[in-house]
């Protein structure tokens, strides 16, 4: 029996990257995300590929009745989740903290840690009955210092690394991993997420950069869930070598 990753946000980005590494090393996949168009057609890809099992559910990670309601209901054979994936988050707006749009706030505050949260809670008591699991939580470099225009982007990734470490603490007596990720400059979908679809302002970001690509954080995910059980990366921050922190960075 192949063992089983539920992934969050799959459709795009690092989430996408990871339904595809994992299902390419005979994973069964759980994916989730809002567009239920992308989630049919990478579910149907990923079977095809690699004829492994993939079930798709559709719904969206801040409601947090409809993450109960999907979780709770999951058919006997696909609740012996090894691996949670929390990669369902994104950053809206670059505007100073007087400017910033309290309802882009909620939408970062709702995905970034409440679904998070959510999310967790609901696959927890299938990991603690099979005493063990590992969960992954996509954190960013933002998590680790905080810059201007960033304010409450940066101050949910670092709520999402106080909440790893509260977990990694908690779970310990039930032989569950907690890794969280922190990703520096990555080229995938979030700065046109961020600039609400202004493609220049993204294609700026990236300029004069080799960037990370969603695959880099796959790979890296992938890395840490096959150590032996007795071995757990607890906190890793990843950025391009062009990348030394959320201020320096060196533009050819």
């Amino acid at each position: 029996m192949n063992k089983i990753v539920l992934i969050t946000g799959a459709t795009s980005g690092f989430g996408k990257a990871c339904a595809e590494k994992f299902a390419a090393n005979h994973y069964d996949l759980i994916v989730t995300g809002r567009r239920n168009d992308r989630l049919h057609e990478l579910s149907e890809a990923l079977r095809e590929a690699h004829g492994i099992r993939v079930l798709s559910l559709n719904f969206d990670i801040r409601d947090k009745n409809a993450v109960n309601a999907q979780i709770n209901a999951l058919p006997k054979e696909w609740q012996p989740i090894d691996i949670l994936i929390n990669n369902a988050g994104l950053a809206v707006g670059r505007d100073n903290f007087e400017e910033a749009s309290i309802d882009d706030w909620d939408t970062m505050v709702d995905t970034n840690l409440k679904g998070l949260a959510y999310i967790t809670k609901a696959v927890l008591p299938y990991m603690i009955e099979a005493g063990s699991g590992h969960i992954f939580n996509l954190g960013s470099i933002s998590g680790k210092e905080v810059y201007a225009q960033g304010n409450m982007y940066c101050a949910t990734k670092h709520a999402v690394g106080a909440l790893s470490e509260a977990m990694r603490i908690e779970l310990l007596k039930y032989n569950i991993k907690v890794t969280a990720i922190h990703p520096g400059a990555a080229e995938t979908e979030f700065s046109n997420v961020r600039f609400k679809g202004d493609a220049a302002k993204a294609a700026k970001v990236y300029e004069g950069l080799q960037p990370l690509v969603a695959e880099d954080i796959a790979d890296i995910i992938y890395y840490c869930a096959g150590l032996p059980p007795h071995v757990c990366i607890n906190d890793l921050v990843v950025t391009c070598t062009q990348q030394a922190n959320s201020f320096y960075s060196f533009k050819k």
